[in-house]
């Protein structure tokens, strides 16, 4: 598998050497587009991909996502972006490109349960899942073996009421050692500070083991046995202040009776649990997500 996952990943990087990404937020009006498309040709881009959005074309939010190819795009994309800046003023627009042979690197916060981990390290080792993933962060020792299986240190950081803003400047400090682009709590089951979610804004994917907004916080196997669903869900999200609120990226879901006890409910959520939070963090190594408000756009 390590050899697969080698030639999957010397394969994307030279198909895509010259391939970068342009996301965009400003007030719809006339001409975005056009603007836009203008400034890629100028520097010789040509656009393999485009996705929009309006909430309301007369004064709503416009959002866009732009795929395009430059040759020779790590010479030339210093001079892109700086003939970008004015568009960007005169729209009064957020932007961002992001450029595909700078692979992302991902760090995955894990409690005791292995599912989703294991799961993450499977995509990537597979090759499925263009990335790094540098190290493994966890608040028991208990999965060491299967991450440092594969060569991915792994970091035991005990964290209680107590210790927690240590525990927390210790994650911090190996974060930004290893220059991790973006967090997955895979089943972490501790609440980040404010503090700590600052650093990684819109950064932080979690994966709540409920259909959000129903049976937010802790137990929700347990509450949606108690109350009798008829259908039981994963939520893939942003991490905010507030407890599972965060912007939603993926959602899924089973339908179940009144035949299954908790256990089967558990054993049936983790495996949508597996597949929302795989396809969350896709959707954010493709940079397919504009966080807008406390919802997202995602293309």
């Amino acid at each position: 598998m390590l050899h697969t996952k080698q030639t999957n990943l010397e394969s994307f990087l030279h198909q895509y050497k010259d391939r970068a990404r342009l996301l965009i937020t400003c007030n719809d009006q006339p001409g975005i587009v056009a603007k836009i498309s203008k400034v890629l040709y100028e520097h010789g881009a040509n656009i393999v991909q485009s996705d929009q959005y309006s909430t309301d074309p007369s004064g709503g939010t416009f959002f866009m996502r732009v795929e395009f190819e430059l040759p020779d795009i790590e010479r030339k994309k210093g001079e892109l972006e700086k003939d970008f800046e004015p568009i960007g003023k005169e729209l009064q627009m957020k932007w961002q490109f992001s450029y595909m042979n700078q692979l992302k690197r991902m760090a995955i916060f894990v409690s005791k349960q292995d599912h989703c981990l294991l799961d993450l390290l499977w995509r990537y080792q597979s090759g499925d899942f263009f990335c790094e993933i540098p190290l493994v962060i966890s608040n028991h020792p208990d999965l060491r073996e299967p991450v440092e299986s594969l060569g991915i240190p792994y970091y035991y950081i005990p964290v209680n009421k107590d210790n927690k803003p240590e525990a927390e400047k210790q994650q911090l400090e190996l974060l930004k050692k290893y220059n991790i682009d973006f967090v997955v709590l895979a089943r972490y089951m501790q609440i980040l500070s404010p503090d700590f979610i600052k650093h990684y804004r819109h950064r932080i994917i979690n994966i709540h083991h409920s259909f959000l907004p129903a049976f937010v916080g802790a137990r929700p196997y347990e509450r949606a046995y108690e109350r009798g669903v008829k259908i039981i869900g994963a939520t893939s999200h942003y991490v905010t202040e507030d407890l599972d609120e965060g912007p939603i990226i993926e959602q899924g879901v089973k339908e179940v009776s009144h035949r299954y006890n908790v256990e089967d409910l558990k054993r049936v959520g983790r495996t949508i649990e597996r597949d929302v939070l795989a396809r969350a963090v896709q959707l954010h190594l493709e940079d397919r997500i504009i966080v807008h408000g406390n919802k997202t756009i995602v293309f």
